[in-house]
C-alpha cells in the first residue's frame, strides 16, 4: 500500500531522510527537481516556452531548480519570482544564486499586480508558488497572480500540489483562490486532498514523483490512509490449486431483481461468476425465471412466490456469503424479507442499492447485520444512510465513524472509491474512469465483491480487490469502447483481462 501521509509526516520524512541518508536539504531538493524536470521534458517540446512562477519558500526553490535544469537542456525558460514578502527560505536563496549563473534563463521579479505578465496560450506554466504546507488562503497580490495564471489557456503544471490547495483539509470556501492545474507532480506520496471530487478541478492529472525519501521512515510511520496499487492486489489474489473443484470456491446467494429491473440481477450474477465463485444461486421474483436462465445459464435460481418482487428468504444453510440489493425495489414485502434475512443470515452480506435505502429507513437494523458485512453506497445512498456533510473531508470522517460504530466494511463508491474497515482505516482505489458512471456499474461491483467473499477472501480484501478489479475492467473496457460508449456489461466482459493484468 502507498501510505497517504499528512503534511506534518511528510516534513518528518524529509527531515529523517536528510539526517539518516545522509543528504543535505538542498541536494534533496535537487533530486526532486531533477525528477520533475525529467517528467516535464518527456511531455513538453523543447520549442515550447516554459514560464516558471516561483514563490519564496521551498516550493519556489523547486521551481528555480527546475528552471535552471530546463535551461541547461536549452529550453526557453523564464523564472518569475513573486515578491509577496521580504522573507525567503535558505534553499530558495541557494537555488536563486545557482540560477543566476545560468545565462539563458531570464529572471523577472514581480512586486505588484501591475507587473504580473500575461501568459500566451501556447506557453507552459510551472506553478511553484506555494507548496503543501500552505495553512491559509491565498490573498492580495499573490491571489492576483493565481487569477492571471488561471485566465491563461497555457498548460499548467503544479509542483507537489496546486498553489492554494490545502493538503489535509477542505478547500471549498467559495472565496478560495487556487491554481487550476492540468498536471500535478506530487513528491513521493499522494496528498489526502487528491482523493476527493471537490478538488478534481484543481488537480488535473496527478502523478507521483519518487524522490528517494527514507524507506525505513515510510515503513515505520503510522497512518490509517492508504492508496491501493496493483502490487497490493497481487499479494491479495489467491492462486487456484490444480485439484480444486467448484465446492472449494464457495456457494453464494444473490437476492436481486424486480419487475422492470431484472437486468440488475443479470449483471450482478454474471459479475459474480466472472469473479471466480464456485456456485451461485440467485433468488428473484418468479417473472425473472426465463430471463436469468437465458442470460446466465450457469446460475441456479430460487424463485420467489411473488411474481414481480421479492417477499421471502430461501433456506440459507448452503450459502457462505449473501448479496442483496440490485434492482429489488422498495416494496413493503421486500423490506420485511430483508429484515428476516438480516436475522437469519449468519454469514457476511454484501448490501447495495435498494437494500441500502431500506437500511436508511430502518437504522435499528444496522446493529444486527452479520459480522463481516460490506455496504456499498454511492454518495446519495450514503447521505440517506448516515447524513449530510458540507464537504468530502467531512463525509469521510462520518464514514469512518459509521464503519467503526457498526463494525462494518464500507465501500464508498466514486472516483478513488474508498474502502473503510471496522477500525476506520481508509483504502483509496487507483483504478476506474468517468465512463463507469453508467447504469448497472454498481450492480457489477456487488457481484464482484460477493464472488470474492464467497471464495473465502476477508471482507476487507474482498472490498479492496473487488474495487480494484472492477475499476481496472472499466479502464480496459474504456480503452476498447471509449468512456462515452462504455456500459456496465462491458465491465463484466473485461473482468477476465483485469484478473490477468493483476496476475502479471
Amino acid at each position: 500500500m502507498i501510505k497517504i501521509l499528512s503534511v506534518d509526516n511528510i516534513r518528518k520524512a524529509d527531515a529523517y531522510s536528510i539526517v539518516n541518508e545522509p543528504i543535505t536539504s538542498i541536494d534533496l531538493m535537487e533530486r526532486a527537481s531533477k525528477a520533475c524536470t525529467k517528467w516535464i521534458m518527456d511531455k513538453v517540446s523543447i520549442e515550447t516556452k516554459v514560464r516558471v512562477v516561483c514563490g519564496l519558500g521551498n516550493n519556489g526553490g523547486d521551481g528555480l531548480a527546475i528552471a535552471r535544469l530546463l535551461a541547461e537542456k536549452d529550453y526557453q525558460v523564464n523564472a518569475f519570482i513573486i515578491r509577496y514578502s521580504n522573507k525567503v527560505s535558505d534553499d530558495f536563496s541557494v537555488n536563486l544564486k545557482n540560477l543566476k549563473k545560468q545565462e539563458n534563463c531570464e529572471i523577472i521579479d514581480i512586486g505588484n499586480e501591475v507587473e504580473i505578465p500575461e501568459f500566451a496560450g501556447e506557453d507552459v506554466i510551472i506553478d511553484a508558488l506555494f507548496g503543501s504546507g500552505l495553512s491559509k488562503e491565498i490573498k492580495g497580490f499573490s491571489a492576483d497572480v493565481v487569477r492571471q495564471i488561471n485566465q491563461s489557456k497555457a498548460i499548467k503544471i503544479s509542483i507537489d500540489i496546486p498553489s492554494g490547495l490545502f493538503a489535509d483539509k477542505s478547500s471549498t470556501n467559495k472565496d478560495s483562490i487556487i491554481i487550476n492545474a492540468d498536471y500535478t507532480l506530487s513528491f513521493q506520496f499522494p496528498k489526502y486532498a487528491f482523493m476527493f471530487a471537490e478538488n478534481d478541478q484543481y488537480l488535473g492529472d496527478w502523478v507521483l514523483i519518487p524522490i528517494g525519501l527514507s524507506e525505513k521512515f515510510i515503513a515505520s510511520v503510522d497512518t490509517n490512509t492508504f492508496f491501493t496499487t496493483k502490487s497490493d492486489c497481487q499479494s491479495i489474489l489467491k492462486k487456484r490449486t490444480k485439484f480444486a473443484h467448484k465446492g472449494k470456491y464457495g456457494h453464494a446467494l444473490l437476492m436481486a431483481g424486480s419487475l422492470g429491473k431484472m437486468g440488475a440481477a443479470v449483471l450482478a450474477s454474471r459479475a459474480c461468476f466472472r469473479s471466480g465463485v464456485g456456485l451461485l444461486t440467485t433468488h428473484l421474483p418468479s417473472t425473472g425465471n426465463d430471463i436469468l436462465q437465458t442470460a446466465v445459464p450457469e446460475c441456479m435460481l430460487s424463485l420467489d412466490r411473488f411474481e414481480n418482487y421479492l417477499s421471502e428468504v430461501p433456506n440459507l444453510s448452503a450459502y457462505v456469503a449473501i448479496g442483496i440489493g440490485p434492482g429489488i425495489g422498495l416494496k413493503e414485502q421486500s423490506g420485511k424479507a430483508f429484515k428476516v434475512l438480516i436475522q437469519e443470515a449468519g454469514v457476511p452480506m454484501v448490501i447495495d442499492a435498494d437494500a441500502l435505502n431500506m437500511l436508511a429507513e430502518n437504522k435499528t437494523w444496522l446493529v444486527f447485520l452479520p459480522k463481516g458485512s460490506i455496504l456499498t453506497p454511492h454518495p446519495k445512498e450514503f447521505e440517506r444512510l448516515v447524513g449530510k456533510s458540507s464537504n468530502d473531508f467531512e463525509r469521510i470522517e462520518l464514514a469512518k465513524q459509521f464503519a467503526i460504530r457498526f463494525q462494518l466494511t464500507l465501500v464508498l463508491k466514486g472516483a478513488h472509491t474508498v474502502v473503510i474497515n471496522s477500525a476506520g482505516d481508509c483504502y483509496f482505489n487507483a483504478t476506474g474512469n468517468p465512463g463507469m458512471a453508467t447504469a448497472g456499474s454498481g450492480d457489477v461491483l456487488t457481484g464482484v465483491i460477493l464472488g470474492l467473499l464467497a471464495q473465502g477472501y476477508s471482507s476487507l480484501h474482498s472490498a479492496i480487490l473487488g474495487a480494484y478489479l472492477h475499476g481496472l475492467a472499466g479502464d480496459l473496457a474504456a480503452l476498447k469502447k471509449s468512456q462515452e460508449a462504455l456500459i456496465a456489461s462491458d465491465i463484466v466482459k473485461f473482468l477476465g483481462k483485469a484478473f490477468k493484468s493483476v496476475r502479471l
